[in-house]
């Protein structure tokens, strides 16, 4: 395992404990932000796994998917205010 491999994979696990306060709270980054975040990670893992380096697409997946999971979690939250703004307006 190169030593770059080890680094990087180190940081992306660094930056997977760093998301779950977001993950477990109600305060979510904007939808564009986790979106294009996972997105680009998501990339990142094509590119890590393309030179070999299996720690750090590994890691840098779950990142991904951190993301995504805010994103449907912001998404989520929203939907449910829009339905409870139309029904009260209904009241």
């Amino acid at each position: 395992m190169p030593w770059q491999d080890i680094i990087i994979a180190v940081g992306q696990w660094t930056f997977l404990v760093a998301l779950f306060p977001s993950i477990l709270s109600k305060d979510k980054p904007a939808l564009s932000t986790s979106i294009l975040t996972g997105s680009v990670l998501a990339f990142f893992v094509i590119a890590y796994a393309s030179l070999s380096l299996w720690a750090s697409a590994a890691s840098t997946f779950l990142v991904s998917v951190g993301w995504f999971t805010l994103a449907v979690q912001k998404y989520s939250a929203g939907k449910k205010q829009g339905a409870e703004i139309n029904q009260s307006a209904n009241l």
